[in-house]
């Protein structure tokens, strides 16, 4: 049924009437309350996102697409999604500590981490595993209350540890059958905001959040 069937004169090809206009922002007000439409494997994943304190990333094709460019002077050039440092402050001010391991160094990451704020950021690490178990020990977490977002086989070893393995989109297919959630969003494209309103979502905090941010005092 249209929105506006109930109204005298609806569709007779003059200016909506009040009543249609009525019946039009009721319908747009029902729309803002309805609930996201999620998908089986978000909802699957929410029990281990519940419980997660920590979410460490990996930097190249996570927090960026892949691509590095090299500059003339001898340094590179990485870009970032503001969707996903969004996701990374609030998911902070909820509470979940974030960090960066990359095997890489970049002075880009460290001014990104900087900006953000992010709690641990370990560039060069050589050992993923061994930074991860240096972090736990900092933080007093568990692995179950850890979470990780990786997209290559050298994020293998952090993804069979972790509470929650995370990777976005256009991960490498033996990556993709390993971990509790694939995003639909690529590396540096949203696919981070998207493990943050996970965690958040089951945390119980994201609805709230959204209400704080759509109407701020």
């Amino acid at each position: 049924m249209a929105e506006n069937d109930g109204c005298p004169g609806a569709g007779n090809g003059t200016y909506p009437s009040d009543c249609e206009l009525t019946q039009g922002l009721l319908e747009r007000a029902r729309e803002r309350t309805r609930p996201v439409e999620r998908s089986d494997a978000w909802k699957a994943a929410l029990p281990r996102a519940k419980e997660i304190k920590l979410l460490l990333l990996d930097v190249d094709g996570v927090l960026t697409d892949g691509t590095i460019t090299y500059t003339h002077d001898g340094g590179e050039s990485k870009s970032f999604h503001t969707q996903d440092g969004f996701g990374l402050r609030i998911l902070q001010d909820a509470g979940v500590a974030v960090g960066l391991i990359t095997a890489r160094t970049s002075e880009a990451v460290n001014r990104r981490a900087a900006d953000l704020k992010l709690q641990y950021v370990y560039q060069g690490a050589g050992s993923k595993i061994q930074v991860y178990e240096d972090i736990l020990r900092q933080a007093g977490l568990r692995p179950p209350q850890t979470a990780y977002m990786g997209d290559d086989w050298l994020d293998l070893p952090m993804l069979s540890r972790v509470g929650l393995a995370l990777a976005p989109a256009n991960s490498v297919a033996e990556v993709r059958q390993r971990v509790h959630y694939v995003a639909s969003r690529k590396g540096g494209r949203g696919a981070v905001r998207e493990a943050c309103d996970l965690i958040l979502e089951a945390q119980g905090l994201l609805a709230p959040l959204l209400h704080k941010y759509t109407y701020p005092r």
